[in-house]
């Protein structure tokens, strides 16, 4: 009888319609929509754009949170790579069909027990047919997983979404002949029918079971260990491998420059460093924590990130892409560098069991090159609190984006800005760009105009033509140079009209959010 080698790789294991799946011998980045469509036949969920913008081929993910439960977060197929599933569960539109039977949270219908479609519809589908939500009908399975991951978190908190609630979540979802009016009915009309929830315990147990099996470890190809004990050790001894995190970045490299990364050392499964942790004076963001995640930490601690967090791509890219990741990767238009260097934030760096800290504006040496040594990765950062270095005054902080589109798109230039006045006088500040040179970096004699000078026009005008010897960009297909500067002075005067002395002005007057909300109240009063 032929023995097994015991040295050979462990199939990649993942929940998948009722059952747990093994796959044994895939590419290390064939996507999840290749398989999807190719090996499994669930041919429900499409290839739109293949980098992660449209949402046509949205799925979600399962995943046991730190007390054991199952959560789920959409995340697109077309750049998730199948290695990236193991431990997890996939659900996809043709699970829908098999909860429909679901009269309560309560009592649930069981998990789908074979790929046998059923005539039933979910509620999702259900409101999205009563809604005349779906016209060709290619974007559809995507619109109703993010629906559904919507629903199922509702459901589960025992909450309704708001109209604008359902507009973010369907942010990473594109549609080009229904119009979204009818669509977003459909996500109000899906919790007026009989419900049907997810059986989570069955799906949580499964994962449990997964969890409790040796790490997928396969060398030259890819691994994904689970401490960051056993991270740090694979890094320093393969410091050639390419590190993997949410591939929003890496995927496009596969699926629209055919590269080959090489062999992935993946960071997803590494609890501690999904962590985001309060401190008594920093905020501490792992390296694996999601940009949802981080940038949800960053705007409880300073609220006037909204706007940027929300248009920091979608909602799918935030949940699987990380603030870690977006920093390594050292991209001069990146968002979050910009808000981080205007916070003060630094940087933990692990080389094996050696740690340091760099703070973020030392971070970066030229296009695309930062001082990571080799064998040396982002363990965390770390953000000073608001009120950690002057209580009576806490910095004033703002972030401005500048691009094409106001959802889901890539800045042609970002602004972070952080005030701290000691009466009418500059006592500190830090001015961050990025977009306007060869990596994000501060604007060191604007902000050397400003401090300890009165918060007036004459400070903002000197710091204005400071900007222009600060920065020289370059001008490419999102903006031109003399663009980009004009609109790095405009933004830094808009920061002064929004923290000026005695005269700041209202959020009613610079916010799109809240112009919408006085004209929504404008015609109910007048209906």
């Amino acid at each position: 009888m032929a023995m097994s080698d015991p040295r050979a790789p462990r199939p990649v294991r993942f929940f998948h319609r009722g059952a747990v799946t093994e796959v044994a011998g895939a590419a290390p980045t064939r996507t999840v929509l290749e398989w999807l469509r190719e090996d499994a036949r669930c041919t429900g969920t499409k290839e739109g754009c293949a980098e992660g913008d449209c949402g046509a081929c949205t799925v979600v993910l399962g995943e046991l949170d730190a007390a054991g439960a199952l959560t789920l977060r959409p995340v697109n197929a077309c750049i998730q790579f199948l290695p990236t599933l193991d431990g997890k569960a996939l659900f996809t539109v043709e699970d829908l069909a098999s909860l429909a039977s679901s009269v309560s949270p309560v009592s649930p219908a069981p998990p789908p027990q074979s790929a046998q479609a059923s005539s039933s519809l979910h509620p999702v589908q259900q409101a999205m047919v009563a809604c005349h939500g779906s016209q060709c009908g290619f974007c559809t399975p995507g619109f109703v997983m993010s629906l559904w991951a919507c629903y199922e978190q509702h459901h589960a908190g025992g909450t309704r979404p708001t109209r604008q609630q359902l507009a973010d979540d369907l942010s990473g979802n594109l549609c080009r002949c229904t119009g979204y009016r009818p669509i977003l009915d459909a996500g109000e009309r899906m919790f007026a029918l009989p419900p049907a929830a997810l059986a989570r315990e069955p799906v949580a147990a499964a994962l449990r079971a997964l969890q409790a099996q040796a790490p997928l470890l396969e060398e030259g190809r890819f691994s994904a260990p689970r401490t960051v004990q056993a991270f740090a050790a694979l890094r320093l001894a393969r410091p050639q491998a390419r590190l993997l995190a949410g591939s929003t970045d890496i995927g496009l490299w596969v699926t629209k420059q055919f590269r080959d990364p090489g062999e992935l050392l993946y960071i997803g499964n590494v609890a501690e460093l999904q962590r985001v942790e309060h401190g008594e004076r920093l905020i501490t963001i792992g390296a694996a924590a999601s940009l949802q995640a981080a940038w949800q930490a960053l705007v409880a601690e300073w609220p006037t990130l909204r706007d940027l967090w929300l248009r920091f791509a979608s909602l799918p890219i935030r949940r699987a892409g990380t603030m870690g990741g977006n920093l390594a990767n050292g991209s001069p238009i990146g968002d979050s560098a910009p808000v981080l260097m205007a916070l003060g934030a630094q940087l933990v760096l692990r080389r094996g069991e050696r740690v340091r800290r760099l703070a973020l504006d030392d971070f970066y040496l030229d296009y695309m090159k930062n001082r990571l040594e080799p064998g040396e990765f982002v363990q965390a950062i770390e953000v000073p609190r608001a009120a950690a270095a002057a209580p009576a005054a806490p910095a004033q902080v703002r972030a401005y984006k500048i691009s094409k589109r106001f959802d889901c798109d890539i800045s042609a230039l970002c602004a972070g800005l952080a005030l701290r006045l000691d009466g009418a006088r500059v006592a500190e500040v830090r001015l961050a760009y990025g977009g306007m040179a060869a990596t994000v970096r501060r604007a060191a004699g604007a902000e050397a105009a400003l401090r300890g000078r009165a918060w007036d026009e004459a400070a903002l005008q000197a710091a204005q033509a400071a900007l222009a010897v600060d920065f020289e960009p370059l001008t490419d297909l999102r903006a031109s140079s003399s663009y980009r500067l004009q609109v790095a002075q405009n933004l830094l005067r808009r920061f002064w009209l929004e923290t000026r002395p005695g005269a700041a002005l209202p959020e009613a007057a610079v916010s799109v959010w809240a112009r919408e909300d006085e004209a929504a109240h404008r015609l109910r009063g007048s209906a």
